[in-house]
């Protein structure tokens, strides 16, 4: 079986909230990747979300709501996502003192 690999934030460093902006769906049901790979700051740490939109502009949380744990150090981590709308993006909260993360994410569809 061959996976559908599309890069939905390329790595770097962040120190604000912000998103990856709209992307299509590709799959019905798709993992989603996240590799952090620095993490720094006093108590810093990242909430991601998934949002979805039918039209690409106007974004929500969905019924089911998907959020991974709360990440405060460097890892990986990877969840398998039925998709709710045509269109998702990864949504990211960071906070603490000074904090900055390094991460990236990329998505592969499964169905």
């Amino acid at each position: 079986m061959a996976f559908d690999n599309t890069a939905v934030v390329p790595s770097a460093a962040r120190t604000t909230s912000g998103n990856s902006g709209p992307l299509g769906c590709n799959g019905s049901v798709f993992a989603l990747g996240v590799i952090v790979s620095a993490a720094s700051g006093t108590t810093p740490s990242m909430a991601l979300t998934v949002e979805w939109s039918f039209d690409g502009v106007n974004f929500g949380p969905g019924e089911t709501v998907v959020s991974y744990a709360a990440i405060t150090a460097a890892k990986t981590t990877t969840q398998r996502i039925v998709a709710q709308a045509p269109y998702y993006r990864l949504v990211w909260a960071i906070t603490g003192t000074t904090p900055s993360f390094t991460f990236s994410a990329n998505a592969w569809s499964l169905a």
